[in-house]
């Protein structure tokens, strides 16, 4: 398996009568092997599509065309690929705030950041339809995922002359977490439109 260092964990308990630890790692080497992908590609896939809890690594192992040893021998467990599918999630946020980053203009990072999930692709949808099932089934609400945008959106209100951007920067979280999930289960006809009315919203 990949050496792990560097390690910040943080606790989410649920999933029954399970208390999972999902670590993610700075230094969680990215070069695999084409089985290594094909094994992470199909956990991801049924993980979103069928609970965390409800898949184990011999369904994993199947999906992929690999032996279950073969995961135990890359990942140790099924904890192991979901911490990996995680850090990949992360790696994908870290890009994300990097490229929110370079905007100066406050008007023009709220602007991006309503636009992310409206622009999200294929490929990346079955990672957050596993992020928000995790919400779901996990006990703790974990922003870690969050934070990052949140740190962008409250200097972006406060520079717009919003009274209480902490508050704002919430209500757009929170109407940012709505949004991603209509558009990744059953993604209104009306997109456009809507994405309108939010911009509207903050005059944009």
């Amino acid at each position: 398996m990949a050496k792990l260092t560097k390690e910040m964990a943080f606790n989410i308990k649920g999933f029954g009568k399970l208390e999972n630890m999902f670590t993610f790692v700075s230094d969680y080497s990215l070069i695999m092997t084409e089985k290594q992908e094909r094994i992470l590609t199909a956990a991801l896939h049924l993980f979103a599509k069928q609970g965390y809890t409800s898949t184990s690594t011999s369904k994993v192992a199947k999906e992929a065309g690999v032996s279950e040893g073969l995961i135990f021998r890359h990942f140790e467990n099924k904890q192991g690929l979901l911490d990996a599918i995680m850090q990949q999630g992360q790696e994908k946020v870290n890009e994300m705030f990097d490229m929110l980053s370079t905007f100066k203009d406050p008007k023009d990072v709220i602007r991006q950041i309503i636009d992310v999930p409206f622009s999200l692709k294929e490929e990346d949808k079955p990672f957050w339809k596993l992020l928000y099932a995790l919400k779901w089934q996990a006990e703790v609400y974990d922003d870690r995922m969050s934070k990052p945008i949140k740190s962008l959106l409250v200097p972006a209100f406060q520079a717009m002359g919003y009274d209480d951007p902490e508050a704002e920067a919430e209500v757009l979280l929170m109407i940012m977490d709505g949004l991603a999930v209509a558009l990744l289960l059953r993604k209104p006809a009306n997109t456009e439109e809507i994405k309108k009315r939010i911009l509207n919203k903050y005059h944009l």
